[in-house]
């Protein structure tokens, strides 16, 4: 089997994940948190789309992490990103931790907003 070293250019991969916090790019977030190509900043959860609208800017998708199970994603939260065109991707937190990566590393244009476990 053949391994490779992962390159993420100038993006920040997830490292970890705990009780309230995320681990990314070595340090230590405690909260809700949004990590896009702009950088990683806090979020404020499903009544934050501001800060979803203002960080994407032509990605592919934003993958949402919901916590530590997925969950539907608020009807105005949907309709305000879409309406932004922004496609959103709910799933459980360490999902979509592990999703971002792997697209992440692929050099694809992608965001995450997640909610802690």
């Amino acid at each position: 089997m053949r391994l490779n070293e992962i390159a993420y250019d100038d993006s920040v991969p997830i490292d970890g994940y705990g009780p309230g916090f995320f681990r990314i790019g070595g340090e230590k977030v405690e909260g809700p948190v949004m990590v896009s190509p702009a950088g990683v900043t806090t979020w404020g959860g499903f009544s934050d789309t501001e800060t979803i609208i203002d960080q994407v800017a032509d990605l592919d998708v934003v993958f949402v992490g919901t916590g530590a199970e997925i969950a539907h994603l608020p009807t105005d939260f949907r309709t305000i990103c879409e309406a932004a065109g922004i496609g959103v991707e709910p799933m459980a937190s360490p999902a979509a931790c592990r999703t971002y990566n792997i697209l992440l590393s692929e050099g694809r244009r992608v965001a995450v907003a997640l909610i802690p476990v």
